[in-house]
């Protein structure tokens, strides 16, 4: 169906599925209760989810299929943050149209500095980008300050000419919206002790990713995608046999970047607000662990990754010593104190040491990321189940 294999589309169908029901999934404890710390199934962490699942989908098409390691995306989830956010303030706050903005600017932007940096390969060509990315980041901090408003940013005034929309009376506030719809109006179900928020922003930025997600099956299965996966075997042999790689190459970086806006022009429309820090160089190294976690080169691995770096970022960065003292009141006071001791580095805001130690386990002990993780486990259960059916079968 759709185009795919039966297994692509069973994938599909999964990630629709998980996607859709986000808000049940994402609360399983209930409100009031003491792991209720763990929920995450509120509007603006869901909206991180698929939004910056989108940013490393498009990523992975780039260094999962062809190997070609970016340490500069970040300039094209920030210039697609720019073009929204002009977009909105000029013509209309109607998501739409800063979302196609936002993919037309950043594919322009990416075969700019693709068209450069790919005569280079492997560390040079990841040096190469992120220099642009610094230099992005330096422009829009300081030199283009008129356009990007600097160290500030932009943000939706009263005042904005915006040629499409009735104009704003005193008292009102800008807001971006889908036909009318705001993408900050949520309906709230409670149901016993539990609370499930469901936010119009979310479902639409995860009727996007889940379009991505598709678009991303139909590259990795194409006769395109076969070619990006040549070039990452061996780009030499390629070469040799009379075939020119650099065209697929940048082909796949346009891609990557037009992904990479369109991630960038949805946190604009959930947050219509844009500052430069998006384009620094934490925010493109971001990106790169996000795939390395979940799984270079797979299908539905990156979004995992950017699931799980986003749930620690919002999650376990807010756990304090004063939880901490809640949790283990039931032990020795000596006791207490010394266990408190020895969990509080690795939370907080020592979360990215957690973080680093996850990475460094995943590297050593499964390259292929949490995806190669869970396919240990079903191997396991599948070698269990055979051995369960081998030692009841009788022999003849």
């Amino acid at each position: 169906m759709l185009g795919l294999a039966k297994k692509d589309f069973t994938l599909l169908a999964v990630v629709v599925g998980l996607t859709l029901l986000a808000p049940f999934i994402l609360n399983p404890f209930p409100e009031g209760s003491g792991m209720a710390q763990f929920n995450a199934g509120y509007p603006d962490l869901m909206q991180r989810f698929v939004i910056f699942g989108i940013f490393a989908i498009g990523f992975n098409i780039l260094f999962g299929l062809t190997g070609y390691l970016s340490f500069g995306h970040a300039a094209f989830l920030g210039v697609g943050s720019y073009a929204a956010i002009w977009m909105m303030k000029l013509v209309t706050t109607n998501v739409i149209p800063a979302m196609i903005l936002a993919i037309i600017v950043a594919g322009a932007f990416a075969l700019l500095v693709g068209f450069i940096t790919l005569r280079r390969s492997g560390i040079y060509f990841s040096i190469l980008t992120l220099a642009f990315a610094q230099m992005s980041y330096a422009l829009a901090y300081s030199v283009l300050t008129p356009i990007t408003g600097g160290e500030t940013g932009l943000q939706l005034k009263l005042n904005d000419p915006r040629i499409l929309d009735s104009a704003l009376v005193g008292g009102d506030q800008a807001r971006a919206n889908l036909f009318g719809v705001n993408m900050s109006s949520s309906y709230e179900m409670s149901v016993g002790g539990w609370l499930f928020t469901f936010n119009a922003g979310y479902y639409i930025a995860a009727i996007v990713m889940i379009l991505a997600f598709y678009m991303a099956i139909r590259i990795f299965r194409s006769p395109f995608g076969l070619m990006l996966r040549a070039v990452k075997s061996n780009q030499q042999r390629m070469n040799f046999t009379g075939l020119n790689s650099r065209p697929y190459t940048l082909a796949a970086f346009v891609i990557s970047g037009m992904y990479a806006g369109l991630a960038g022009g949805l946190m604009v429309a959930m947050d219509t607000q844009v500052g430069p820090e998006r384009m620094f160089w934490t925010a493109s190294g971001e990106v790169v662990l996000m795939t390395i976690l979940g799984g270079a080169g797979t299908l539905i691995g990156p979004v995992l990754g950017a699931g799980m770096i986003k749930y620690m970022e919002n999650i376990i960065s807010k756990i304090n010593s004063t939880i901490l003292h809640q949790w283990f009141a039931w032990m020795p006071d000596g006791l207490e104190d010394f266990v408190v001791a020895v969990i509080y580095p690795f939370i907080g805001k020592g979360w990215h040491l957690t973080l680093g130690i996850i990475f460094m386990l995943v590297v050593i002990f499964l390259p292929g990321g949490l995806v190669e993780g869970g396919q240990r486990i079903a191997g396991l259960f599948r070698r269990k189940k055979t051995a369960d059916e081998t030692s009841t079968t009788p022999a003849e």
